[in-house]
């Protein structure tokens, strides 16, 4: 998929405008997109019309879109979150309702980022790719940032109709496991070759 540009940021009247069917399209979608791993986890994968609402969130929740360099700075940090061809990039979310159970959990789930693998079909599982700057040695962030890059055997097969692709977290204080859903499997397989 092609980076974000500039140019594919709204002004912020015309996304008001265009704001409340965006988000609902954008919500069906990320349903879509979205596989629970346990129940403290989350997997959201990412494509290049979920970081663009994403990024016109952020300015617009910030108020930033006429400070000089605000879009900018949001392209170069959301940009490296949509998949390269043959790459899949997600969001994992570890969810917490109280504040203590949050710290205590997360800085459980340290090394969570040797833990979290991707298998399709038969394939051994493939480890995801962590952003290096989420993760500390004594506490892990709730949100993660990876990727899974497929080789060509593995891309094949995410495309065959009916594929189990399974999500497995194996850390010594979380193991979970989800099949995707056929619809999600769907959506993914298409990130692969996606241009726009």
């Amino acid at each position: 998929m092609q980076p974000l540009t500039r140019a594919d940021i709204l002004t912020a009247d015309a996304y008001e405008r265009e704001r409340e069917p965006l988000r609902r399209r954008l919500m069906v979608l990320k349903e879509r997109r979205r596989a629970p791993v346990g129940d403290e986890c989350s997997v959201h994968f990412e494509n290049r019309d979920t970081i663009r609402y994403q990024i016109h969130e952020m300015l617009r929740v910030e108020r930033s879109w006429d400070r000089p360099g605000a879009v900018e700075a949001e392209l170069e940090a959301y940009n490296p979150l949509i998949p390269a061809p043959g790459e899949l990039s997600a969001t994992v979310m570890f969810e917490y309702d109280a504040p203590e159970a949050r710290k205590q959990r997360l800085s459980d789930l340290v090394g969570i980022d040797r833990h979290l693998r991707l298998a399709v079909g038969d394939t051994a599982p493939l480890l995801a790719e962590f952003d290096r700057m989420q993760i500390s040695e004594g506490r892990v962030s709730a949100v993660q940032f990876v990727k899974w890059r497929l080789d060509a055997h593995r891309q094949a097969l995410l495309k065959r109709e009916g594929t189990v692709v399974r999500l497995i977290v194996d850390h010594p204080r979380y193991r979970a496991q989800s099949v995707l859903s056929e619809q999600t499997r769907k959506e993914i397989a298409a990130d692969l070759e996606a241009r726009g």
